[in-house]
């Protein structure tokens, strides 16, 4: 085996266990529910074609930086899925207002994956490289709804999974969980992407739209702007949390990759 696929397997356990043993990943005021089960983990090449794709008006936009614009010298990026619990996932098929699991998973769930992503780049610098997080970076920026980096979209180029109708990521462990990344200058191989459609995991099977508590969802994807302000909703009920999932709930892509549709999507905001 490769010296760089030695070190990715040890870079994966390290994370696996971290995630499946910290108490942070544990919620003490709901019977010590455990927020997130063992992450799925992929690796992008930082020359990958799809990074100048991103940059396109109609996917992301220019705004989206590159591996080596974040990390001068960066050679890869390893993005992980971190999927909810069933306790959590279950609690929120309900119809109506977000379940208290799911609002914990999102918020408390959230403060987590920072930190999980805070020790993947503190393990890939005990390896030898350097290392930086976007998302935890000063530079990270979100406007009208589109970030400077996409961790979606990253999980997509490094292959964890493609776009649904509800702009989820579809992982061979569903779409109801967090994604996050760290660019580095190890080069680590990259993951075969196993699909050649953006959204070659949906099914179009319109269960999200049915789901959807504003109706932001239709046939040709959602509305952020009526799931933000819905969000906003929540959080006025539930303050400091906030959350819906409805739509990653009670669907045939929940915890698993449903058969593949030859359908395509319309979705313009996630087209590569």
């Amino acid at each position: 085996m490769p010296s760089n696929q030695v070190l990715l397997r040890s870079i994966e356990q390290q994370l696996d266990d971290f995630v499946l043993h910290s108490p942070k990943n544990i919620v003490a005021d709901l019977d010590s529910m455990r927020i997130y089960d063992q992450p799925l983990v992929a690796v992008a090449g930082a020359e990958d074609m799809y990074w100048d794709r991103l940059k396109q008006p109609h996917v992301v936009g220019p705004q989206h930086l590159s591996p080596t614009e974040w990390l001068d010298g960066a050679r890869s990026v390893i993005s992980y899925f971190l999927p909810f619990t069933e306790r959590i996932r279950s609690a929120n098929r309900s119809e109506g207002w977000p379940a208290t699991e799911w609002l914990y998973g999102r918020y408390e769930g959230a403060a987590f994956n920072d930190v999980v992503c805070s020790f993947l780049v503190d393990t890939v610098r005990q390896a030898g490289g350097r290392a930086l997080a976007p998302a935890l970076d000063g530079r990270f920026a979100v406007a009208n709804f589109r970030s400077n980096w996409s961790e979606r979209h990253v999980a997509f180029i490094a292959g964890l999974g493609t776009f649904s109708l509800n702009r989820s990521l579809i992982t061979d462990l569903g779409a109801a969980g967090r994604f996050a990344s760290v660019v580095t200058d190890l080069a680590l191989e990259p993951t075969p992407r196993p699909y050649t459609e953006v959204d070659e995991y949906c099914t179009k099977c319109g269960a999200c739209i049915r789901r959807c508590p504003p109706l932001a969802i239709d046939k040709n994807g959602k509305d952020n702007a009526v799931c933000f302000h819905y969000l906003q909703e929540t959080q006025l009920r539930y303050k400091p949390r906030y959350g819906c999932g409805k739509c990653q709930t009670a669907v045939a892509c929940e915890a698993r990759r449903p058969p593949v549709s030859s359908a395509k999507s319309s979705i313009p905001n996630s087209s590569l």
